[in-house]
């Protein structure tokens, strides 16, 4: 599924989506904006945004002030929690096309699978991706019981699945029935906001390549296939991160690293709305 060496991945209707991306969880007003011009401007084509984080407005003014053309730009938003059920979930869409002042978004994803219109608001987003409006459509934070409930009543296969994955939450069920069927995994908090940055056995490894432990982890990533997120407002951090394509663990580490897994999060765990 995955190119790493043109730093895409084809997902699973065609369309391609850059594999390492930005997230702006946490980024207001102006910081929000120049962090995407930024980003925009060193080289990063994938944004992520959602209507939960209150910052669609400044997302689109960036993305609207580049001179890099929206076609060459990977643009993500999601339904918030307050807005599932089926027209509640269309309504949603288009105030965050308003906000965004987009004519659409290449990614639409469900946030969360709250218990209440979930499958309500997945016939709402096929029939978005059916009118064009978004070009490819998927969930976060379904984990594989959730999966395989959507199973039961989707008419089309999410194409990607955004979830906390990092060497220390190393979700390997979940990885393997998207891998198995054809979604794309996505990593958000990929780097544990540095919490885990001075863990031993990745500095063993910061020191033999020679990177950083952002770079070692997003590579990790990177190496998987998964997809990957990581927040930065800061410019010598977001070329860091941008950095992290430039090299490649032996396979020997990243498999050294999946063993790190210790169920550690940074967010909820999904399983509070099974």
């Amino acid at each position: 599924m995955q190119n790493n060496q043109m730093q895409s991945t084809k997902l699973n209707n065609g369309n391609l989506m850059p594999l390492l991306g930005l997230g702006v969880y946490d980024m207001y007003g102006k910081e929000a904006q120049q962090a995407v011009e930024t980003a925009i401007e060193i080289g990063y084509r994938l944004i992520d945004t959602a209507s939960m984080y209150e910052n669609e407005k400044e997302i689109g003014a960036a993305i609207n002030a580049s001179s890099v053309k929206r076609t060459d730009l990977f643009l993500t938003t999601k339904l918030n929690n307050t807005d599932h059920g089926y027209d509640a979930a269309l309504k949603a869409f288009e105030v965050s096309l308003d906000k965004l002042q987009q004519d659409y978004v290449d990614l639409y994803l469900i946030h969360w699978p709250i218990k209440e219109g979930r499958k309500e608001s997945w016939k709402a987003i096929e029939r978005i991706y059916e009118e064009g409006r978004a070009k490819s459509i998927g969930v976060a934070n379904y984990t594989l019981p959730f999966l395989k409930e959507l199973e039961t009543y989707s008419n089309i296969i999410p194409a990607v699945n955004q979830i906390e994955f990092t060497p220390w939450l190393f979700d390997i069920e979940t990885y393997s029935y998207c891998k198995k069927i054809g979604i794309q995994l996505q990593s958000y908090s990929p780097i544990t906001r540095g919490i885990k940055f001075t863990d031993e056995r990745l500095l063993l490894l910061c020191e033999k390549y020679q990177k950083t432990p952002a770079q070692i982890i997003l590579n990790w990533n990177l190496q998987l296939g998964v997809s990957t997120i990581p927040k930065s407002s800061n410019k010598k951090r977001l070329i860091e991160n941008l950095e992290s394509t430039n090299f490649k663990l032996d396979i020997v580490d990243v498999e050294i690293m999946n063993t790190f897994n210790e169920g550690f999060r940074i967010c909820d765990d999904p399983a509070i709305f099974l």
